[in-house]
């Protein structure tokens, strides 16, 4: 059925047509039949999406909407905004992927017949995987009461339900229902056949029954927009955690008291959305379906939420999917896994599946709590139970005693609940100060393991050396509970300029008689430029060293990468935990040898710059050519023109932007997904679009196989027409590329169709081919002669202060 409300942006056209902006401002302006705003701004208006791919499929400059392009312009243009409509998606989704017929059955017929009967249909996947429709858990067949509410798995601890259902009914968030009778509860063991179900009755890692407080609730104001594909992604702003504000809600009296003047209410991540508030929806989740089809329902998922991640890429804190992995990897195998700020639930994902196995998650803002329920009940077959709320202000789980605890929390928080949370319980090893909201997430961590289980978070590197934390860093020690302190290298996750450190905790069954602590220092796997670290040395390393240390509780010296050190040496005033403080230095037997290595080296490179200095320039008159443009090139079949970005099948290196401007070879990563990645071929021309630089790289046996990265546009040459080295070469004119960008208030945009290059015969192309090509060997050289100086320059002065180089 036609989508006659979506509306598309000029950006969203110019996608549609494969053209630049510019192009659609000229169509507006010369068409008198170009479609009329309805929406929008006046210097931002948008179109109706049916009424512009008419008018595109007349002028013929498009046969078909590309189906991932006209369901994502059906979410970017929903009205309710991208989150809601990922919501709506992903509960679609997971009915496709869980009870195709019976989503088969709702989707025959009228909108309005549809949207009326999805409501029942959802409840038949999302009752079995969350909970039932009134706010009660469905645990091993017996329903909990009413009154037991919030996490319903966790029933002893819960507030009442009935009254919460109604606490996050907020605009541009996660869909609700009208009445608290109508709307799902999260948190409960799965009871279909082809989920993992617990046991009836079972209270996984719970303490025994508390009675519950209960206070009126008001109404939660908005929430925050939503970690990936691939990637945990929390909101950066401060409306995802923004506690000072947060309502007076229910606050659970036993065992973990919350302060109830204060508290932000913890209520289910997911309700199943009224008729009317699917309606608007109906075409998204038409064409959401088609895509399901076509890639299969996890992946489609994936697809959308990975693209509106990339299309807001300020609005989130990421954490990368293979730092992920290093932390789930260091956590080890677990049944039970807590993420207390789980963002869009990329540290659960990373979790290593087993039987029976529960997953809980909660946020503080409803949009990514209900993104990671649907997220991980598409990925996981594991009992998965999702909450919004704060977690140190209102825990949904005080009970919870769960195997391991994976975090990121959010850094440097002074407004986190320092006044109201002063007499917690969860306080074991001191009470954090206002400046240490990071060390309340690790009590909070500690708080809800099991004895021996493993909390694994990633903290900011000065958390392991403030002032005001050195009395919690000092009883963590004295008591065995503080394992590992892991340095990761710089670019391992935003804040990109930061070695974060990841630490690694073990709620004590017993004190050891002479507890050490492993330092780890990973910084040496730093990529060059701003590409992101050697992840496979750098997980190497540190597993290797964990593993060992969990093993025979220490660990021998690792000159400059790692060591155990006795807990009895870093209770000073300071209580310093920086690995780099406590390792010791690289081996220095031959530096001298190796610096001399490095110099004869950069004198070898020196010379060969000289060879390749290119000729002194003969004076020509300026050439006159007749001009082609590249996209009348691409339209002409000389050339084929490829975007990247878009994962693929299998992880392969992932030729970046930055690896394009640095020379450097791959060095990216992108999402696992049933995409066609864009692989580069000997001969391809890459050229990045953003920056602003006249940059553009042949693929050479270096490069070639990698997956084309973001931001960059692949120009594959027809051989018996175009020479690649002299495309590239005409590329890279300053000139040329300043009149094919276009300027926003801080970046350029090269339109790379626009790009000119003369119409020459073969013969004089591959002329020009072998200037260009002597000119980039040269370029190559250069850079290497720079890095092998900067390598010499650092050696001697390292080599200087630590007294391995004598100083005549």
């Amino acid at each position: 059925m036609q989508d006659n409300a979506t509306e598309v942006t000029a950006a969203g056209i110019a996608r549609l047509a494969g053209v630049g902006r510019a192009a659609v401002s000229n169509w507006r302006r010369r068409h008198a039949d170009f479609p009329k705003p309805v929406g929008g701004t006046e210097t931002s208006p948008s179109f109706a999406l049916a009424e512009v791919e008419a008018w595109l499929r007349k002028q013929g400059k498009l046969a078909e909407v590309p189906l991932r392009e006209r369901v994502w312009q059906q979410l970017v243009g929903h009205p309710e905004g991208p989150l809601t409509a990922l919501v709506h998606a992903g509960c679609v989704l997971l009915l496709i992927h869980e009870r195709p017929t019976v989503w088969l059955d709702a989707v025959a017929g009228s909108d309005e017949r549809l949207a009326a009967i999805l409501p029942g249909a959802l409840d038949q996947v999302l009752t079995p995987r969350f909970g039932d429709a009134a706010g009660r858990a469905v645990h091993g067949g017996s329903p909990a009461s009413t009154s037991s509410a919030v996490n319903a798995v966790d029933a002893p601890q819960a507030v009442n339900s009935a009254r919460d259902a109604r606490a996050v009914n907020a605009p541009h968030s996660v869909p609700t229902v009208n009445t608290p009778s109508t709307a799902p509860a999260v948190n409960a063991a799965p009871t279909s056949a082809d989920v993992n179900s617990s046991p009836a009755g079972r209270e996984a890692n719970t303490l025994p029954p508390t009675p519950t407080v209960n206070t009126p609730a008001p109404t939660q104001p908005g929430s925050a927009p939503a970690s990936a594909p691939a990637v945990n992604a929390r909101a950066s702003a401060p409306a995802v955690n923004a506690r000072a504000s947060a309502p007076t809600v229910n606050a659970p009296a036993a065992p973990q008291p919350v302060n109830a003047a204060t508290a932000t209410p913890a209520v289910n991540a997911l309700r199943t959305p009224t008729g009317p508030q699917l309606l608007p929806s109906v075409p998204l989740l038409r064409g959401a379906a088609e895509l399901a089809a076509d890639l299969g329902a996890r992946q489609a998922f994936e697809f959308l939420l990975g693209r509106h991640l990339d299309a807001n890429p300020r609005q989130y804190t990421l954490t990368p999917a293979d730092l992920a992995g290093l932390m789930a990897d260091l956590a080890g195998p677990a049944r039970s896994v807590l993420d207390p700020a789980c963002g869009t639930g990329a540290l659960l994902r990373a979790v290593d599946p087993r039987p029976g196995q529960e997953l809980y998650a909660q946020d503080g803002a409803p949009d990514l709590a209900a993104l990671t329920a649907l997220r991980l009940a598409l990925h996981s077959r594991a009992d998965v139970r999702a909450a919004v709320g704060d977690s140190l202000r209102a825990d949904a789980r005080p009970g919870l005693r769960a195997d391991a605890v994976l975090c990121h929390p959010p850094f440097n928080e002074r407004n986190w609940g320092h006044d109201e949370l002063a007499y917690d319980p969860r306080w074991e090893y001191g009470f954090p100060a206002r400046t240490e909201s990071e060390l309340a997430w690790v009590q909070h961590a500690l708080a809800r393991l099991t004895d021996g289980g493993t909390a694994v978070l990633l903290m900011p590197p000065a958390a392991a050396s403030r002032r005001s934390g050195r009395r919690i860093r000092a009883d963590l020690l004295r008591r065995g509970t503080l394992r590992a302190v892991v340095a990761l290298p710089v670019g391992a996750a935003p804040p990109y300029n930061i070695p974060l450190h990841v630490w690694v905790l073990r709620r004590p069954d017993r004190t050891p008689a002479t507890p050490e602590v492993l330092l780890v220092d990973s910084g040496r796997f730093a990529a060059e430029g701003r590409g992101g670290p050697d992840w496979a040395a750098v997980r190497d390393a540190v597993l290797d060293a964990w593993r060992a240390f969990a093993r025979a509780g220490r660990l021998d010296e690792r000159p400059g990468l790692a060591r155990s050190v006795p807990v009895i040496e870093l209770l000073d005033d300071d209580v310093d935990l920086a690995p780099a403080r406590h390792l010791p230095p690289p081996a220095v037997a031959d530096g001298a040898e190796q610096l001399t290595a490095v110099r004869e080296r950069l004198g070898a490179t020196l010379r060969l710059t000289a060879d390749l200095t290119p000729p002194p320039a003969d004076p020509a008159p300026a050439a006159r050519w007749p001009l082609t443009t590249v996209g009348e090139l691409a339209r002409g079949g000389a050339l084929v023109m490829r975007t990247g970005g878009n994962g693929g099948h299998a992880r392969v290196p992932v030729l970046t932007d930055h690896d394009v401007l640095a020379g450097s070879a791959p060095s990216g990563t992108l999402p696992e997904s049933e995409e066609e990645a864009v692989l580069t071929e000997p001969g391809d021309v890459v050229v990045p679009v953003l920056g602003g630089g006249s940059v553009a790289r042949v693929i050479d046996d270096a490069t070639v196989g990698a997956a084309l990265g973001r931001n960059l546009v692949l120009l594959r040459p027809d051989g018996t027409a175009l020479d690649p080295w002299f495309l590239a070469g005409f590329l890279r004119g300053t000139a040329n590329n300043r009149q094919a960008s276009s300027y926003a208030s801080t970046a350029t945009r090269l339109d790379v169709r626009r790009l000119q290059l003369p119409r020459l015969p073969l013969d004089e192309q591959r002329c020009y081919g072998a200037r260009f090509r002597a000119l980039d060997e040269f370029e190559r050289v250069l850079r290497h002669a720079s890095r092998l100086g900067e390598q010499l320059v650092r050696g001697m002065y390292d080599g200087l202060t630590d007294g391995t180089v004598a100083p005549d």
